[in-house]
């Protein structure tokens, strides 16, 4: 497992827990949270525990870690696990383009990904699913809406299909209008209404980037076109998407806000079992309510659309801009607004090559970071010198 004492992570292991004589962990991985996982590693004693930040390999008390645990250090280490010959399904739960590397690397041995690091597929999804297609192996997805069009999807091709429509919760800001948000402060922005998750992914909830970030992984992941995506918002986040079929049918999958569900969907794939997840209390549903989303007010979701319609670099330049616009945000040098401003200012001005390579992609995101360190509201035009 990639990511393993994120929210993602935590929650598979309580799938994995759940299914001591199917789902054994190998190894797991995160980035400096090690009092975290060395209690991981003495619950479920993997081969391996990897860590990628120094500061905290160093840190890290040995003797808090079983015996029969090897504690490693490094991004490069993380990749080798991937690709462990004794590993079966690499769990990706990275936040961030960080998770690109692992994916690549659990793909390129041959390993069904189970993929909860969209990122994946909105900075490289050319290069990722082309090279899944080589390996002959396969992808399943671990986003609750996600997964809820490739469990309707079962049985049926993108030529089957007239549009997917993905759900939004509405994020904290649901209904509020761009004057009321010019304000809108960081604490506001992480009070997310209904899922619990890490900061990235709950700013990117109240922007509505991750609806344009998961229109992008649902273009590769199901070959579908920009016009056969649309964003629709449902705040109880109990129908997690609809497919649209060319008959004139619609499929929905319906459950409770927990993601141990979807997970445990990748993890025991095509069956299904009993499991940890929420059941579906039908008695205490007074109303399901489906919205239009705001596109005028939530900017970031027309770049999604965009980088499907334009593929290339663009992917890499919005989720790097984004990542990047996100941690000023945080530390108050940015508004709320302005991360969708930014993201489309540095898409805007970027050297856009229709057909990069793995290299090219790690240049644009570095180059993207950079442009989103120096932007400012009242500049006019950023800088394209790469």
């Amino acid at each position: 497992m990639l990511g393993c004492t994120g929210s993602i992570g935590q929650n598979t292991l309580d799938v994995i827990a759940a299914f001591p004589e199917r789902l054994v962990v190998d190894g797991l991985c995160c980035h400096s949270r090690w009092q975290l996982l060395a209690e991981q590693c003495q619950r479920f004693q993997p081969r391996v525990a990897i860590l990628t930040d120094p500061a905290a390999f160093t840190e890290a008390d040995r003797s808090r870690f079983p015996a029969g645990t090897e504690l490693l250090l490094g991004d490069e280490r993380a990749c080798d696990l991937a690709a462990s010959p004794s590993v079966d399904i690499v769990l990706a739960a990275v936040v961030g383009a960080a998770g690109l590397h692992g994916t690549w690397a659990a793909l390129e041995a041959g390993k069904t990904v189970a993929l909860a690091n969209k990122e994946s597929l909105v900075v490289g999804g050319q290069l990722i699913t082309d090279l899944a297609k080589r390996r002959g192996t396969t992808i399943l997805p671990v986003d609750s809406e996600h997964s809820a069009i490739f469990q309707a999807l079962c049985g049926h091709t993108a030529a089957d299909v007239d549009r997917v429509v993905l759900t939004a919760s509405g994020g904290p800001f649901r209904g509020r209008s761009a004057p009321e948000l010019e304000s809108a402060t960081p604490t506001e922005a992480l009070q997310h209404p209904t899922w619990r998750m890490g900061p990235k992914i709950t700013i990117d909830s109240a922007t509505l980037m991750n609806k344009a970030l998961e229109v992008i992984e649902a273009h590769w992941l199901f070959d579908l076109t920009a016009e056969q995506i649309a964003v629709i918002v449902h705040p109880e986040s109990i129908v997690h998407s609809f497919v649209e079929f060319r008959d004139g049918s619609i499929l929905a999958q319906l459950s409770p806000p927990d993601m141990r569900l979807p997970i445990q969907y990748a993890l025991t794939y095509p069956e299904r079992l009993p499991g940890p997840a929420t059941r579906l209390d039908w008695r205490s549903l007074a109303a399901l309510r489906f919205e239009p989303a705001d596109h005028e007010t939530f900017q970031a979701l027309h770049l999604g659309f965009e980088v499907v319609r334009r593929k290339g670099t663009t992917g890499a330049v919005l989720n790097a801009a984004n990542e990047a616009a996100i941690t000023r945000f945080l530390n108050e040098e940015i508004g709320f607004l302005d991360i969708a401003r930014c993201c489309r200012a540095v898409l805007d001005s970027h050297d856009y090559d229709p057909a990069p390579t793995l290299a090219g992609l790690l240049a644009a995101d570095g180059w993207a970071r950079q442009e989103v360190a120096r932007w400012t509201r009242t500049r006019s035009q950023m800088t394209t010198a790469r």
